[in-house]
């Protein structure tokens, strides 16, 4: 069995027979390819140790960080799968061993009819789960109580939380405040009127996963807030236009002309890093979606591919980096930053939106001031 490297910087494969003794005396482990990858990331690393005497702390240093928003840390252990759920590949060692096995990025799956009924079901299940995230969302939250929802609601289905241990990832959802632009973890910072998060929900069952996520206010001041609203709302739109345009035939680099062109009519910034990508048996899997223009992704749209689309937009740089935590993602400038997705399935004529929204589902689009 193989692991994945805790090393910041690192990321390759580890045995498993170096781990960080501290981290295992705190019921936590932590593998590490070598003991040079080790003591190079021990600055680092050290600093998601708990401080004696100390509820709450700041697991990293201050030029970690890009804007307003600060880790806080303890995270609390990972939570337990009930048992006869499904396991993916990664759920065990963190690696998504189907998924890095794909040798060819031009094939792109073309899902039965047979399977397409469980998947339709499967990502009508996953809405329920981010409505129930959802329905949680107001000031003095804290986003491991959304992760813990979230996780619950899966096993209700008998569904897997997709995000759980892929890549060593150590939560059920990504939860991305403000400057966030995506992979945020959930901890226990409370979250304040006026903030917006991200909550990205991804759950696996009968050997299928699926993929959505929307952006919510917090509080009233949020909605209050002119450039906040621009922010959320051109990206809610944003992601709406561009997929008014999928049907049989469209390039998949088409719809980063679409995204593109209503933000910056809007003054925002569209992330590059990140794009949408296609989703069935596979978590992340061909097609790229990129979500800005004139991009040269390869591919067109057929009936019964499955993939998403998930703009990132910005108000102000589209660059990005990441926490020492290799998994949340900053703007770059600090500006705020949201994101909207959905799984979508070509039809024969256009396309079915299998996360769509249903009549009680919480946010929604609020009006611009």
């Amino acid at each position: 069995m193989t692991f994945t490297c805790c090393g910041a910087d690192c990321g390759k494969e580890a045995s498993g027979t170096l781990k960080c003794p501290t981290c295992l005396k705190n019921n936590v482990t932590s593998y590490f390819c070598s003991q040079e990858c080790f003591k190079r990331n021990w600055r680092v690393h050290k600093s998601i140790h708990p401080k004696a005497g100390v509820d709450t702390y700041d697991p990293f240093p201050a030029e970690a960080y890009t804007g307003d928003l600060r880790a806080v840390y303890p995270l609390a252990p990972r939570r337990p799968i009930k048992e006869g759920v499904e396991l993916p590949d990664h759920a065990v060692d963190g690696i998504p061993k189907a998924e890095r096995a794909i040798v060819s990025r031009s094939h792109i799956e073309i899902m039965d009819p047979e399977t397409i009924v469980k998947f339709r079901k499967l990502n009508r299940d996953a809405r329920e789960v981010l409505d129930a995230g959802a329905a949680a969302v107001k000031p003095g939250v804290t986003t491991e109580e959304i992760d813990a929802i979230i996780h619950e609601e899966c096993m209700k289905r008998n569904a897997y939380p997709s995000p759980l241990n892929y890549y060593n990832f150590p939560k059920s959802v990504c939860t991305s405040i403000n400057e966030i632009i995506c992979h945020g973890i959930p901890d226990k910072r409370p979250l304040q009127d006026g903030d917006i998060v991200n909550l990205d929900v991804s759950i696996y069952r009968d050997g299928l996963h699926s993929d959505l996520n929307e952006t919510y206010y917090v509080g009233d001041k949020a909605k209050a807030n002119p450039d906040v609203v621009r922010l959320v709302e051109t990206t809610r739109e944003a992601l709406d236009k561009a997929i008014a345009t999928v049907k049989p035939g469209v390039l998949f680099r088409s719809f980063g002309d679409v995204i593109e062109k209503h933000a910056k009519a809007n003054k925002l910034g569209v992330v590059r890093t990140y794009c949408g990508h296609g989703v069935n048996q596979y978590f992340h899997c061909p097609p790229d979606i990129p979500h800005y223009a004139h991009n040269k992704a390869p591919g067109i749209a057929k009936p019964g591919m499955t993939f998403t689309i998930e703009p990132m937009l910005t108000l102000g740089s589209f660059r990005d980096q990441t926490w020492p935590d290799n998994w949340t993602s900053s703007t770059r400038d600090g500006s705020w930053s949201a994101q909207f997705e959905h799984t979508l399935l070509v039809t024969e004529d256009g396309v079915e939106v299998l996360t769509a929204r249903l009549p009680n589902s919480p946010g929604g689009a609020v009006k611009r001031i």
